[in-house]
């Protein structure tokens, strides 16, 4: 595998993609960065922004296994693991498997369950494994959670953890498309009520597992400089050392930062990172890991503004 092998694979997920989904090119860029470091992503939009629709049809350009768990505020950590069930016939406990075990899992509306839960996720997204009545039981490294969010509804809605939101690579914002972008959505699924069926759009699986293993072995190996790693880490604690920031951003953010730099060069046919990179890359990975402190909050300031300050203020290398 080489960086116009990546780029080739990417392009034809890309065009899946956009057979039926609209404009939304960052975010599948960040989607697939993500992919190819085995990474977890948080999406949030308004309703109607087809982050459920992006999910599906990105999951059916891999040839991996895709799951979906509807979020609910009765949903029990139980219900998404699953449990030892007792077989009279063989007179022993027997796992039925939750839809948890799979390889692309969608979490729709993950903020609609309560902590307890949500927690469920943690082990799995950290270590790729559950562990269900002691007994620990393998995920595989193909295992990718995609949640989905709605901003904008408080009601019924529990906010994620600070463990679980620092778990997920990137935190993506969906906004409203542009006229032309609407107008193209309208013409392609103006003639239906409901959500479109992946089935009529012809999607085909153009990546499979040995290929997709093949892309992750060849990011890891990216070259990285000195001095990129200097700038990541200076960016990191500076975000730590703001004064509209009561928590910075963690040493895991750091590491994730590095690795999706790397994938994010390779998307653009290099072998190498730039500065570009890591700049194109910090409101996604840290928005999430940072919390405000009370003073910036009323304010009216955001966590994506003061990451801007940052970025505008620590030198990048040349």
């Amino acid at each position: 595998m080489d960086p116009q092998g990546i780029r080739a694979a990417t392009d034809h997920i890309r065009n899946e993609v956009q057979k039926t989904v609209i404009g939304q090119d960052s975010v599948i860029d960040l989607l697939l960065t993500s992919l190819l470091v085995g990474g977890h992503v948080l999406i949030e939009g308004v309703p109607g922004t087809a982050k459920t629709l992006l999910t599906q049809t990105f999951a059916a350009s891999l040839a991996l296994d895709f799951g979906r768990i509807q979020f609910t505020p009765d949903l029990m950590p139980g219900d998404l693991l699953g449990t030892n069930l007792f077989n009279f016939q063989t007179n022993s406990f027997v796992l039925t498997k939750g839809p948890i075990f799979t390889q692309i899992l969608l979490a729709d509306e993950i903020n609609r369950t309560p902590p307890k839960t949500q927690a469920a996720l943690l082990q799995a997204m950290n270590e790729r494994a559950v562990t269900i009545d002691g007994e620990d039981y393998p995920l595989g490294d193909e295992f990718m959670v995609i949640a989905t969010q709605n901003p904008i509804e408080q009601q019924g809605t529990y906010p994620l953890p600070e463990a679980q939101l620092d778990r997920f690579l990137f935190k993506i914002l969906i906004a409203y498309p542009s006229r032309d972008q609407e107008r193209a959505i309208v013409r392609r699924h103006g003639h239906r009520s409901a959500m479109p069926r992946l089935e009529e759009f012809g999607l085909n699986a153009v990546v499979d597992r040995e290929a997709l293993g093949e892309m992750r072995s060849f990011v890891s190996q990216i070259r990285l400089a000195d001095e990129l790693v200097d700038y990541i880490v200076d960016l990191i604690r500076a975000t730590r050392q703001h004064a509209s920031f009561e928590v910075g951003a963690s040493t895991r953010a750091a590491t994730m930062m590095a690795s999706a730099a790397r994938a994010y060069g390779a998307l653009q046919g290099r072998d190498f990172v730039i500065p570009d990179d890591v700049k194109s890359l910090m409101m996604p990975t840290l928005r999430h890991r940072v919390m405000l402190s009370p003073g910036a909050e009323i304010e009216g300031l955001t966590a994506d503004r003061v990451l801007g300050e940052i970025l505008d203020q620590i030198s990048a290398p040349r």
